[in-house]
Formats: structure tokens, C-alpha cells, sequence
């Protein structure tokens, strides 16, 4: 599984990031794990609120940190 987290570095997009880890840690799933900061990749996937996530080129969430068992829910739904 190929994951994304999109964010230009702000509070949310650096625990969205940490978040990630810990939920393909906790799920046990092989995941390459991604963080894209440039503005121009950014809006490249159309994403005007950061953070983001993307899953296999799928943006799946967008403008906020969800919970962990949401971002649970999210991996397990797009592997």
C-alpha cells in the first residue's frame, strides 16, 4: 500500500503523519508511508485543505486529523 500524507508541515499535518504510522503499525499492514510538502504536488491531487491523505493515488481524506479508529477504518477500506 502506497500512503501519502500531503501538508506543507503544520501542527495537523505532522499529527496526521504520526497518526498514520501508528495505525499501520497497530493494523500490522505493509505500507510505504510518504510525506509531500510541496505545494505544487500538493494541489496536484486537488486538495485545497491540508492535511491530506492518499492511498494508492486516492485521495481519501481532506482539512483535518481524523480519529484513530476513522484512519483505521480508511486504511483498511482502501488496501
Amino acid at each position: 500500500m502506497e500512503i501519502k500524507v500531503l501538508g506543507t508541515g503544520c501542527p495537523k499535518c505532522k499529527a496526521l503523519e504520526q497518526a498514520t504510522q501508528n495505525a499501520v503499525a497497530e493494523l500490522g499492514v505493509s505500507a510505504n508511508i510518504s510525506k509531500v510538502e510541496d505545494i505544487v504536488d500538493i494541489m496536484n491531487y486537488g486538495v485545497m485543505r491540508t492535511p491530506a491523505l492518499v492511498i494508492n493515488e486516492k485521495v481519501v481524506l481532506s482539512g483535518r486529523v481524523p480519529t484513530a479508529s476513522e484512519l483505521k477504518e480508511l486504511l483498511t477500506k482502501n488496501q
